[in-house]
């Protein structure tokens, strides 16, 4: 007589292999590793307070040194400014997302989550789920400073909601790109230098801080239409009004090209950083 001995398992295993269940794995290590993330980031006080004080420091170099040499003719100066500093700040703290992930690497915790039951793609996900839900509290802190400095959203509630939820859409698919970087990293000091090279012509070369009127001719069909150029007009149309461009576009125009970039970004980046971390790891 033989007796049935049950196989044991693995505490918090996945116990089946449905799409449901899957699907149900991938979502709660993906929260779990998103906690772990902002746990993170909360015990290094010092790097949250710097990450925001960058911000605050270009809205008052740009409203109080640079503005009064700038003109825009639509709107002041200042309403001119905050949608593109919104932009600039939640590109800048995506580069978070690499320096994290090559930290990671570095330290062989990746290494350790493999050893565990858990799904893979959850590194990833946490990873920039985690610093999607930093910048909803960077531009929180942005929208605070830019009242105090003048800033006056003229669409509305629903309308200024709509920009933020579109700069952070934006700004999640900007941290799958910058996970292959981090992927691509030896370390996190590497992933930093290579992380702002990529950003900053980008960043400048667009609407957020001057009208593109004011740009050589050459320079500024580029300008215009870049991802980051079109997000910035998109988020000034919904926040102050599609006069508030100075493109003559209206606001469903920018809304649409961004959200094109924005879908197209996560098209190409998704599969790219999933296959560097397979690769790498």
């Amino acid at each position: 007589m033989t007796t049935a001995v049950a196989e044991p398992t693995v505490s918090g295993a996945p116990h089946s292999t449905g799409v449901m269940s899957n699907l149900h794995w991938l979502a709660s290590d993906t929260a779990t590793l998103t906690r772990r993330n902002l746990l993170a980031v909360t015990r290094i006080p010092e790097a949250l307070f710097f990450s925001t004080v960058q911000p605050i420091m270009f809205v008052l170099l740009f409203r109080y040194v640079f503005g009064g040499a700038i003109h825009t003719d639509a709107t002041s100066y200042v309403n001119y400014l905050l949608p593109g500093i919104f932009v600039q700040t939640v590109a800048f703290g995506s580069v978070s997302t690499s320096i994290g992930l090559a930290e990671d690497l570095q330290k062989g915790i990746i290494e350790r989550f493999r050893a565990l039951p858990m799904s893979r793609g959850a590194v990833l996900l946490g990873r920039t789920t985690a610093d999607l839900i930093r910048n909803v509290f960077v531009i929180v802190v942005m929208t605070v400073v830019g009242l105090l400095v003048g800033f006056r959203p003229s669409t509305g509630v629903l309308s200024y909601l709509a920009g933020v939820l579109l700069i952070l859409f934006f700004a999640y698919a900007l941290s799958w790109g910058f996970a292959i970087v981090g992927l691509s990293a030896p370390n996190s000091e590497t992933a930093q230098v290579m992380s702002f090279p990529l950003i900053f012509p980008l960043t400048f070369i667009s609407a957020a801080f001057v009208p593109l009127s004011s740009m050589p001719s050459w320079l500024q069909g580029f300008a215009t239409y870049q991802p980051f150029s079109v997000t910035v007009s998109a988020c000034r149309s919904l926040m102050v009004g599609p006069a508030s461009t100075g493109t003559g576009r209206s606001t469903s125009f920018w809304v649409v090209q961004s959200l094109l970039w924005t879908f197209g970004l996560l098209i190409v980046f998704i599969p790219l950083a999933i296959r560097k971390y397979r690769t790498r790891t």
